[in-house]
């Protein structure tokens, strides 16, 4: 339409889609609101993601299915009617609402059914949106048959291809829900997102620009650009047959010959459709931003390339997709629609330039520092930077990404607000004679709106960036390598022993699997020491401690240099990691002349080894308590009934936190989900347990299951901070199993409070009973005097461990906490109570023992020891060895108090204790 027109005169070559105004104008709330409604969800989830089940494919699908997939099927109609120009009953407003009414209750089944794991509704809302997107290309379809030749017809064909894509991709993210085996999941989920990523989303994208594309620079569209258009399509389609082919047959060559395929069509479509970029550089905050996703878009494809040629397998393929999600999903389909709808929305208001100008001027506030904190942010949040510091980057981008929603609502009010107002001066009075000013446009208002680029944003973006950084390097000064770093190194006593040569002794000493190499350097007497330590552990974290000098936490493959200066005779290092020392990360340093003590005690004080023999533990390792303490946040032992859901899928994030370990005692803790021991799954036989593992801690971690048998190789494996993996297993057999942390020293991760219960019913279910409970028994070590009077919460004391002296033995994570009134376990006389109980340790074996009951029913490793229900026999204690389970039954007589404990005495004075409240 003339009114979007920046030259002079008609512009015949600039297309259709210079006419947005041929589509429906105005405002209409189907249209506009849904997808604005899953942008803000989305940004709501990236704070709230914590607390909610499936987070991360939540942010994923709200942003490509739900606003994404709206967006595509109402502009993708509006461009196709203002190419055909088909007749406006074909298609009418009150049918495109119907199948926009289909896709949005399809897309909000599959946004409810994944979460909670319910196939059926999954099933459902996927056949929804299948059919809602098949409706559209039928409709497309219509439109082509009924209209004139023309030019650009090939958009509308780009269109009819991609509505074929989505349908293929949905199924396929419906076969993924039933939980499949590693291997079948990587192929599936490349098969599923290349589907719709580059067929779904990007053939309308590589369609809508043809036009689009130039008339948001306000130029020309190039010459050869509809040849190459018509060219591209065959390539584009059979490439993408041949992804999903060559992902389900396991042909991975075959998958990449294929992607690379469609790359070079993308560039061989690029190549005429983006040089108008050169001839009017973007102005504006829309084809910038369009531009900007173009660009992360052939990085998440080469993203993908790669992953593919570098994975070793399937699994491999599928546990490192995130990075190349976060850039398809952030800076490709986030950066386009916003980008797009900042052009579009404006456009199709009606009423001349006054009426969109007024629009575009909200839609381009801030427009270079939003751009620039999205994508100099996401670039940064991909580096190999602190979780942290990811983590506040993250949200300042999705800030900026979230600042769009309300930008467009008041885009929208003023293309408004303006419209009536031209309408209303039109109306009041005609324009002078002989003056000739566009329709709605004031005379001497400028023909091309204001540059968005700033210098000033530019700054401000990029000092909130560096505020960002700095923040998340101020929270954890560690894992950014910025604590205890270097100082000139003394003498063990102070100051230097021996006359200073001058020179200085450089070695590079290496961190890997639990010891330094070389384990012992020397130094000659008088010589500086400098040592360049590098990790090479390809995932756990590792540090230095020598002389009092002491590296950060090395992440895997970085470097520090720690400078020790003069040693005046032999001493030892050690990793500070907890557990690391103990197990063999010490690092011997030999002065050749200097003095040594003789006695295997080092300058320093330490003793060489692992545990240091004269470990000043007390008679007894167990702190005096205060007898007025009270546990503030007791764990809720009782056992969540069993659900129907057979796939159940969890997010297990490891991080460090402090918790009580007794009244009044704390420890920082290492634990799944923030708690210790980690969350109960319960389930029966042939469930499918999806489990993610995301390491939100300073140092390695892993998971292992001891419910499902398969080889520990990939899903057991330790993953470094800030990575993820995804650990998939059918439960095959009945029981009680142990889920830990299986990283080294393994000793120190479990005693930290990394281990949980998986709790396996027979197919047909157990006997109900009145109450069921869940008793894991894991031990605590302090070291003497630490985590009591308000002192820093101390971590686990490695040293402790292998000595065998806990300071608790506690039930669920707390010394004693169930003896408490309010707290106790409850029961009513006559009722059958069922209690599941897991030994952890890492080394206490337990004797569970119910004071007063005797059980009638006694299930241990796979076996019946007693009944169900045996009449005229019974047993006093279920004996576990570590890592062993069962369950025991038993009813109560009378009302009382009967405790429970491990008759292991001296563990139930440790805390291993609590009562049932036996009520009437």
């Amino acid at each position: 339409m003339p009114e979007l027109s920046t030259a002079p005169g008609p512009r015949p070559d600039a297309g259709p889609a210079a006419r947005p105004g041929a589509g429906a104008r105005g405002t209409w709330g189907l249209r506009d609101r849904p997808g604005v409604l899953w942008l803000a969800l989305a940004g709501l989830m990236t704070f709230v993601h914590p607390f909610v089940p499936e987070s991360r494919w939540l942010m994923v699908h709200l942003v490509l299915l739900g606003a994404l997939t709206h967006s595509i099927m109402v502009w993708s109609t509006h461009f196709t009617q203002a190419l055909l120009k088909t007749r406006p009953g074909l298609d009418d407003r009150r049918t495109q609402s119907k199948r926009l009414w289909l896709l949005l209750g399809g897309t909000t089944l599959t946004l409810i059914g994944v979460p909670t794991a319910t196939w059926p509704v999954i099933l459902l809302g996927a056949s929804l949106v299948s059919v809602a997107v098949l409706w559209h290309g039928v409709q497309l379809v219509r439109r082509l048959r009924a209209a004139l030749p023309g030019r650009f017809r090939v958009t509308v064909r780009y269109y009819v291809v991609a509505t074929l894509c989505l349908p293929v991709g949905a199924a396929l993210g419906a076969t993924l829900a039933l939980g499949l085996s590693d291997a079948w999941h990587g192929r599936l989920l490349l098969a599923h997102a290349m589907v719709n990523i580059l067929g779904w989303v990007g053939l309308t994208v590589t369609g809508t620009l043809l036009t689009l594309w130039p008339t948001m620079l306000r130029t020309r569209i190039g010459p050869a650009a509809e040849g190459r258009a018509r060219q591209a399509l065959p390539v584009f389609t059979l490439a993408l047959l041949t992804v999903v082919g060559g992902a389900l047959m396991d042909l991975r060559w075959l998958t990449v010959g294929a992607l690379g395929a469609y790359a070079l069509a993308l560039l061989w479509w690029a190549s005429a459709v983006l040089p108008p970029v050169l001839a009017a550089p973007p102005r504006e905050f829309a084809p910038a931003s369009v531009g900007l996703a173009l660009l992360w878009w052939l990085v998440g494809l080469t993203l993908v390339l790669w992953r593919l040629g570098s994975a070793p397998d399937w699994a491999a393929f599928a546990d490192g997709f995130g990075p190349t999600v976060a850039v398809l999903v952030v800076g490709f389909a986030a950066q386009l629609l916003s980008g797009a709808l900042s052009y579009l929305l404006p456009s199709v208001q009606g009423g001349g330039k006054t009426v969109v100008r007024a629009g575009q001027r909200w839609f381009d506030r801030w427009g270079t520092a939003r751009l620039t904190v999205v994508n100099v942010g996401l670039l940064l949040c991909l580096l190999p930077v602190p979780s942290i510091v990811r983590v506040v980057l993250s949200v300042l981008v999705v800030l900026a990404l979230a600042a769009f929603v309300p930008l467009m609502l008041a885009g929208i009010r003023a293309a408004v607000r303006a419209k009536w107002e031209v309408e209303a001066s039109r109306a009041a009075a005609q324009p002078p004679a002989g003056a000739t000013p566009t329709p709605g446009t004031p005379p001497g208002a400028p023909d091309r709106m204001p540059s968005v680029w700033s210098g000033g944003q530019l700054v401000a973006a990029l000092s909130a960036l560096v505020l960002a950084v700095s923040l998340g390097v101020a929270a954890d000064p560690a894992a950014a390598g910025l604590t205890g770093t270097v100082r000139p190194g003394v003498g063990a006593s102070g100051g230097a022993a021996v006359e200073p040569t001058g020179e200085t002794t450089t070695v590079r000493v290496e961190a890997l699997d639990m010891r330094f190499e070389p384990s012992t350097i020397t130094v000659p007497a008088g010589n500086a020491l400098v040592v360049e330590l590098v990790n090479a552990d390809p995932t756990t974290v590792h540090d230095l401690q020598l002389l009092g000098a002491k590296t950060a936490r090395l992440a895997p493959g970085e470097t520090a240099t720690l400078e020790v200066g003069v040693v005046e005779s032999s001493t030892q290092g050690w990793c500070t990691i907890v557990g690391h020392r103990q197990v063999g990360m010490v690092l011997d340093v030999v002065v050749v002349g200097g003095a040594s003590d003789g006695d295997g005690t080092h300058a320093d004080g330490q003793h060489d080894g692992t545990a240091s023999p004269g470990t000043p533990y007390p008679d007894s390792a167990t702190p005096f308590l205060d007898p007025d303490a009270r546990v503030t946040d007791p764990v809720d032992p009782v056992l969540d009934p069993l659900g129907e859901e057979r796939v159940h899928r969890l997010t297990l994030t490891a991080e460090e936190v402090e918790l009580e370990v007794a009244p009044g005692v704390t420890q920082t803790r290492w634990t799944f989900n923030g708690r210790a021991p980690g969350p109960t799954l319960h389930g029966r036989v042939g469930d499918v347990f999806e489990i993610t593992l995301e390491n939100d801690g300073t140092m390695g971690h892993s998971i292992d299951f001891h419910a499902g048998a398969l080889a520990p190789d990939r899903p057991m494996r330790t993953i470094a901070p800030g990575e993820s993996l995804v650990y998939r297993f059918t439960a095959e057999r009945a029981g009680i199993w142990m889920y830990h942390c299986s990283t080294m020293p393994m000793s120190s991760h479990i005693a930290a409070g990394m281990a949980g219960a998986v709790i396996i019913e027979p197919r047909e279910g157990l006997p109900e009973v009145d109450r069921e409970y869940v008793v894991v028994q894991s031990e605590v070590y302090l070291a003497p005097g630490t985590g009591q009077g308000g002192e820093a919460p101390a971590e686990v004391d490695a040293d402790a461990i292998l000595a065998e002296r806990p300071a608790f033995v506690t039930f669920n994570g707390i010394a004693g906490q169930y003896g408490e009134a309010g707290e106790m376990f409850e029961a009513r006389v006559g009722e059958r109570v069922r209690f599941w109980v897991l030994d952890a340790g890492p080394n206490r074996a337990t004797s569970f023992h119910v004071v007063g009951g005797q059980f009638d029913t006694m299930y241990a490793e796979g076996t019946y020891l007693l009944g169900p229900q045996a009449e005229g026999t019974g047993a006093q204690a279920l004996g576990l060895q570590a890592a062993q389970g069962g369950f025991v039954e038993l009813s109560f007589p009378e009302a009382g108090h009967y405790p429970v404990v491990s008759h292991l005495m001296v563990d139930a004075e440790r805390g291993a204790r609590g009562v049932v409240e036996v009520s009437d």
